[in-house]
């Protein structure tokens, strides 16, 4: 039997994202068609060495493989918080290895602060 207590509140992206805003984290971090990095609303091109996951949420669809996503919670390195969205399985918003690779390569630390 499941322990209600250990059960996490923010079931959904859409939950999490609406949290995230709350705390003023509404933009994205998206790679663009020549694999760069930017931030939303900016042109500067990051490197994974640039960024940090803060924390990162994995969602299942329950009837739907292609209802799985990822969002990570990511910082700069001058403090720009934002997220990456990504669904992943047969449908990732990103082709190639590229992004994955980028992904790979930003380094981890996950905070409890965005645990919900």
């Amino acid at each position: 039997m499941e322990n209600p207590d250990n059960m996490d509140n923010m079931t959904t992206l859409s939950q999490v994202m609406k949290k995230l805003a709350e705390r003023g984290i509404h933009r994205e971090f998206r790679m663009d068609a020549h694999g760069e990095m930017k931030f939303e609303n900016s042109d500067r091109i990051y490197q994974p060495a640039e960024l940090i996951i803060l924390k990162t949420y994995r969602f299942e669809g329950d009837s739907n493989p292609d209802d799985n996503a990822v969002l990570y919670v990511i910082k700069d390195s001058v403090g720009n918080q934002g997220m990456i969205i990504d669904s992943y399985g047969a449908d990732s918003n990103y082709s190639g290895e590229k992004f994955d690779e980028f992904l790979r390569n930003i380094p981890i630390l996950e905070s409890d602060e965005f645990s919900f």
